[in-house]
């Protein structure tokens, strides 16, 4: 009777998918969380990297006088991918207000198409800031809000 009992494999996979379960699951779940904090920092350093390129485009005279529209309108392209306030931010959480738009005049070479200003060129370097990672598992509670992504470009400012 126990021979019978010992050698019976009734069960025997359903035992071994229920210890290895949890292992699965959490090969599963971390696999997205590691693709989308992946996915979330590619989107932020696109979207840099597009405002640094926006900005890049812009009159180089209004861009060195500060004007505030001009840093308005790269802030709102970097965070929201539109010129005007109010778009949809393009990682949750992420404002306008949190990209930074620093414009470095008189610090690129002074030949070619910057000949002509009669100094050296603008550089133009755009920072996200800090950006809080937005977890698809934060409601599990293994991922809190402290963690931040960012990212930093600059290009040089030609206009048109």
């Amino acid at each position: 009777m126990i021979r019978r009992f010992i050698r019976n494999r009734v069960g025997t996979a359903a035992t071994e998918f229920a210890l290895t379960l949890p292992l699965m699951l959490a090969l599963i779940f971390g696999s997205m969380e590691a693709g989308h904090f992946f996915w979330t920092q590619h989107k932020i350093v696109k979207s840099v990297r597009d405002g640094a390129r926006f900005a890049s485009r812009l009159d180089v005279e209004r861009l060195c006088a500060g004007d505030t529209t001009l840093l308005e309108e790269i802030r709102n392209v970097t965070a929201t991918g539109q010129l005007t306030a109010g778009g949809t931010p393009k990682v949750p959480g992420w404002e306008p207000a949190d990209v930074v738009a620093i414009p470095d005049c008189e610090m690129f070479v002074d030949t070619g198409i910057y000949a002509d200003l009669g100094t050296r060129g603008p550089l133009i370097t755009v920072d996200s800031g800090p950006v809080a990672y937005p977890s698809i598992l934060s409601g599990l509670g293994f991922i809190d809000d402290t963690i931040n992504l960012s990212a930093k470009s600059s290009a040089a400012v030609v206009g048109i």
